[in-house]
């Protein structure tokens, strides 16, 4: 719990003390990458609704996750976290979509006969 400050105790003549206030510093880190959250986001939608959108979102997620590692590596920005949650979030749909096309197209120029 926090306190008022108590006012400073009168000098030799009767006035007040001057009072020292300690200043704060506060420390600013490296700016988070545009790729990092880029990634993170479509990482999520791709996993929640990127089935509407043909595994789009899933294939945005992985392409900026990996710009996002690359934009990190140096600490010169900081969302490297947020850049591998989104190639999380993104591959395993994303390979899913990949395949599903692949075997689609063989499958459509393969005789049934």
């Amino acid at each position: 719990m926090s306190y008022p400050p108590e006012p400073p105790a009168p000098g030799p003549q009767g006035q007040p003390q001057p009072v020292y206030v300690q200043p704060v510093v506060i420390a600013a880190g490296p700016p988070t990458s545009a790729w990092a959250v880029t990634s993170l986001i479509f990482g999520i939608i791709g996993v929640l609704g990127g089935w509407c959108f043909v595994g789009l979102p899933c294939i945005v997620a992985v392409i900026a996750g990996h710009f996002a590692l690359k934009d990190t590596r140096h600490g010169a920005r900081s969302g490297r976290g947020q850049a591998v949650a989104g190639l999380i979030l993104g591959y395993p749909f994303a390979i899913i979509w990949i395949l599903g096309a692949v075997f689609g197209g063989i499958g459509a120029v393969t005789p049934t006969s």
